[in-house]
């Protein structure tokens, strides 16, 4: 199992949750744990996701995931598990 951390935030909107999930299914990108709120109409989420079957490079995924949030109005990073830890070590 190869895991990712997808974050997505933003104005909440209808459909985010919809358009985000839809596209990890086209790429074979399992979700395994998702977390989300919102807060005074901002929407936060956290997916971890496992991309051991990604159908593409992950780099185009991690574009094709930012066009996504710009055409939904969010932000939205994909970053694999072993970079997400090293980067919130304490």
């Amino acid at each position: 199992m190869k895991k990712a951390i997808i974050t997505v935030v933003g104005k909440d909107t209808v459909g985010i949750i919809a358009k985000v999930c839809t596209y990890l299914a086209e790429q074979t990108i399992n979700i395994l744990d998702i977390s989300q709120t919102i807060v005074d109409g901002y929407f936060n989420m956290m997916m971890v996701v496992d991309i051991a079957a990604l159908t593409a490079d992950f780099q185009t995924v991690s574009n094709s995931l930012a066009k996504l949030g710009e055409d939904i109005g969010v932000i939205i990073k994909i970053q694999r598990e072993d970079i997400f830890n090293q980067m919130h070590r304490i």
